[in-house]
């Protein structure tokens, strides 16, 4: 079977159980604070589970994409290493909500295995929960009972609580478990050694393919275990694996999965792929970088394709981190130097099609996206490998501070002052996570270029200064949540701030949080007004109003899973009070013509740019609108006028809202209504129109009742975020007219200050070549005056045991000029030891330059120099051994500065 047909076979049988074939969720999670991406097939389901939200049928079954890459779930070191972890995988799952339990679900999955795939029944294993006395949780007697009906005795394992105990996180919901595991060896091997004693023992051939998880708590704050409202069935099949077995591979990497990719990568490279390479195999690294390379590029390209771009925060920079493994592999194993990995895309867009579109409907921008994050790090990585040699070199001869600087690179400052590391030829840990930090060199190339020259890496220094920054990341993000405190038993919160935004309503449930120091509450309530924050638009702030007369000022409203979450600094002193939610409604109306004006610009951007444009991210709230689209070049002033126009045409036509409830989603797509990538939409959706030929979206947002309520739309910047991405910030309303204003005011001002020009632009024109000319007279004059003082320097130097010593106080304007100056002394004075010191617009400036040969012979060095002489400015400074600067707060210590500098050759 091809591993389509595995699949499909896999949906068929689950659907000719009862079971509703839902759509995969997208990669990277939305309205969950605990997860990033998502990482198992229940993500989509916690709300179920949790008794939070109703299930819209009972039986489910899918394909989901799941990414593992952080947090608890960490594979990234080992993908391509051995040949089962992935960064990306697809979990095949059947799910029972209070529907069938234990017993369907062996049976199934014991008839599917050995009657559909017919896979051999005395290759599989499987194990039930063998109980833990501290959680008081009993052995899962139940279990092991049913499996003896389909299984041999010697083939049902007992599993502690680490393997047969599955949990989400450390709260959430969990459940003792039953894993089913497949022995691939070949039967001489079998027959050496039992398959019972590899099962969950990180055997590369004997491994799970299925886990049926029998979700019967939920983990509480205190680790205390609560039973859940009713039992659940949540099972998960790794596709990858499932393949492999069906294809009698001994690698996930061997089945028509990868294969393709593989081979390509291997024509193009002019390397061959040997699937059995061992470590210290010629061949070895080739096969990991091409296990990498194919097995990446999916997670990328997919999370890509559902709105994640690379970036250098959060969940963006975790795809960034896993393309740059990526393009370091190809770039130092397979030697491609040029960039390669998204010549995959196409490939990979193709083989799923048809599995899942929204790679195949945008191929075209996530491999220019893949291609501009490859040409920006392989510049990067050129540059960190000249660097690394850099410090090699340096740090031989000299060992002194280095300073690094890069026009495309942050400022970088590489500190080797322990003699020790340098006597034993060690690289400094904070050198190795800086490089890793800044220029994507993981531990492992380090260590290599290292190894290649003699050297070792502090890799305990590194460890230290990796889990610094991990506990700086934890202190800045760090949420303490408290368990809900469940008032009534609600599972269902009626929103109904589409027509109103006042409510009578009760709290249903609230808990304690305390987020970077600040406590908070968090309220649910049976009905609400409140928008809570998706799709772009913020979330509504207003006041819970009790009879009493206590006011709760709500400051937030956002999504958890199926809950909406009002956020208030105090907890209502009668919480089982009937209260009034009140909208503040300056801030809706508001945000509500920003958020409506983003559709119409969507529309604008399609007519003038053209039909590729789509949507990549927003951001609506009272004060402004921004949104991101996709596009390939800067969007001209001219483009940007004809767009503002359309939209200001819409807004003055004054356009009636179309809003459309619970339309069907096929039939809402059939009508040619614009919906967003990465976007998780239900079976029923929410269709706004505005003007049937112009902009018809999917969207939960609220929205102007007309668009004449918008007023006047203005854009304000035009930018780029991200490859192929560009960014338009607009306003409108109130904000729109005051902007005006104070343009026109602005421009009223410079019209006085030119005593009100025919052609105010021409007259600027001339001003700044004026300014130009003057400048340049200013620069010749500084030259003129820095060349008569060399000079008058040079005929000041005296000898001191072999060396030209010069040190004066100048005054020249800029560090470029004393630069310059000390340059041209170097070329007249030979044997010179220099410092110059300068005022310069009331801070001190510190300059020393040492002639080559005293720096080797005499071992003076100006970085160490100038670090000394600095401490009589209260600064500090450094540069190379010839040549350093150094400022300060103290001008009246630069003549013992000066005086000082004789210190170092008497």
């Amino acid at each position: 079977m091809t591993a389509n047909e595995i699949r499909k076979a896999f949906l068929d049988f689950f659907a000719s159980k009862g079971h509703t074939i839902v759509p995969s969720a997208p990669i990277v999670v939305k309205n969950d604070p605990t997860l990033m991406f998502t990482n198992a097939g229940m993500n989509q389901f916690k709300d179920i589970f949790l008794g939070e939200a109703p299930a819209k049928s009972s039986r489910v079954a899918d394909t989901q994409r799941c990414l593992r890459v952080s947090g608890k779930h960490n594979d990234l070191e080992e993908v391509g290493i051995d040949t089962y972890h992935h960064t990306m995988f697809e979990m095949l799952g059947n799910w029972s909500f209070g529907d069938y339990f234990k017993k369907d679900a062996i049976a199934w999955s014991w008839e599917l295995l050995t009657e559909v795939y017919k896979l051999p029944k005395d290759r599989l294993y499987v194990t039930y929960f063998e109980g833990d006395e501290k959680e008081g949780l009993e052995k899962d007697t139940e279990t092991l009972g049913l499996w003896k009906q389909y299984v041999d005795e010697s083939h049902i394992l007992p599993g502690n609580k680490k393997d047969n105990f599955w949990e989400m996180g450390e709260t959430g919901p969990c459940g003792p478990c039953s894993e089913i595991h497949f022995d691939s060896r070949p039967d001489n091997e079998r027959e050496a050694v039992d398959g019972a004693t590899l099962v969950n023992a990180d055997h590369d051939q004997v491994i799970e393919i299925w886990n049926n998880v029998f979700m019967q708590f939920n983990r509480l704050k205190d680790s205390s275990l609560q039973p859940l409202p009713a039992k659940h069935v949540d099972t998960g099949m790794g596709f990858e694996r499932l393949v492999r077995v069906l294809q009698g591979k001994t690698s996930n990497y061997d089945t028509d999965i990868f294969q393709p990719l593989i081979q390509f990568i291997a024509e193009k490279s002019g390397k061959q792929y040997n699937a059995a390479s061992k470590p210290g195999d010629a061949d070895w690294n080739n096969a990991v970088a091409m296990r990498v390379l194919a097995d990446h590029i999916r997670a990328i390209s997919f999370a890509i394709a559902d709105g994640q771009l690379p970036s250098n925060n959060k969940a963006g920079y975790v795809i960034r981190r896993i393309l740059r493994r990526a393009v370091r592999y190809q770039y130092q194993s397979l030697e491609f130097k040029e960039p390669f990995l998204n010549q995959l895309v196409p490939l990979l867009s193709e083989q799923f099609k048809e599995v899942f579109n929204e790679l195949y409907d945008q191929k075209d921008f996530v491999q220019k996206v893949v291609l501009e994050e490859e040409v920006a790090f392989l510049r990067t990585l050129e540059v960190g490998l000249r660097r690394f040699n850099t410090y090699f070199d340096w740090t031989n001869e000299q060992g002194v501070t280095v300073h690094i600087d890069d026009d495309a690179l942050e400022h970088i400052s590489i500190k080797r002052d322990n003699k020790e590391d340098r006597r034993n030829k060690t690289v400094s840990g904070n050198f190795a996570f800086e490089l890793s930090d800044t220029f994507g060199f993981p531990l492992d190339l380090t260590e290599l270029i290292a190894r290649e020259k003699g050297w070792t890496v502090d890799v305990e220094g590194y460890k230290i200064a990796l889990e610094q920054q991990k506990s700086r990341s934890r202190a800045a993000t760090a949420i303490d949540t408290g368990d809900w405190v469940v008032l009534q038993d609600n599972d269902k919160v009626e929103f109904v701030g589409y027509d109103d935004t006042e409510a009578v309503a009760r709290i249903v449930r609230y808990r304690k949080v305390n987020a970077k120091g600040k406590e908070q509450y968090q309220l649910v309530l049976d009905k609400t007004p409140f928008y809570a924050e998706s799709g772009g638009q913020v979330g509504d702030k207003g006041e819970l109003v009790f009879p009493d007369g206590e006011i709760v000022y709500v400051t937030d409203t956002k999504k958890e899973n199926g809950l909406t979450i009002h956020f208030t600094d105090k907890l209502p002193t009668e919480v089982n009070d009937a209260l009034t939610a009140i909208v503040e409604p300056a801030l809706r109306l508001s945000t509500e013509a920003n958020h409506s004006a983003t559709h119409l610009l969507h529309a604008a951007l399609k007519e003038v740019l053209g039909g590729h444009v789509n949507q990549k991210g927003s951001l609506v709230n009272a004060d402004y609108l921004r949104f991101d689209f996709s596009h390939f070049s800067k969007v001209t002033d001219e483009e940007l006028a004809r767009i503002e126009a359309i939209v200001n045409g819409k807004v003055r036509e004054n356009i009636p809202l179309k809003e459309e409830r619970n339309v069907p989603y096929q039939q809402a797509i059939n009508s040619g209504v614009t919906a967003l990538f990465g976007e998780k939409y239900g079976d029923f959706v929410r269709v706004i129109t505005f003007d049937d030929s112009f902009s018809k979206e999917l969207c939960g947002g609220t929205h102007v009742k007309a668009t004449g309520q918008i007023g006047f739309f203005k854009i304000i910047s035009e930018s780029a975020v991200a490859a192929g991405v560009r960014r338009i910030e607009a306003i409108t309303g109130v904000a729109a007219e005051n902007y005006i204003n104070a343009q026109n005011l602005l421009v009223n001002q410079l019209k006085d200050l030119l005593k009100n020009p025919k052609d105010i632009s021409k007259s600027i024109e001339s001003l700044i070549e004026e300014n130009n000319r003057l400048k340049k007279e200013v620069e010749k004059s500084i030259l003129e005056k820095a060349a008569g003082l060399k000079n008058d320097l040079a005929k000041t130097a005296e000898n001191i045991n072999g060396v030209n010593f010069i040190a004066q106080k100048v005054a020249l304007p800029n560090a470029d000029a004393i630069k310059n100056l000390a340059y041209a002394l170097k070329d007249i004075v030979n044997d010179l030891y220099l410092v110059l010191t300068a005022d310069i617009d009331g801070k001190p400036s510190i300059t020393v330059m040492v002639a080559d040969n005293l720096v080797k012979d005499k071992g003076l060095n100006a970085g160490a120099i100038v670090r000394e002489l600095a401490k009589e400015v209260q600064g500090g400074g450094g540069g190379q051994p010839f040549y350093a600067t150094a400022g300060g707060k103290d001008v009246s210590g630069l003549d013992r500065a000066l005086a000082k500098a004789r210190d170092f050759i008497q």
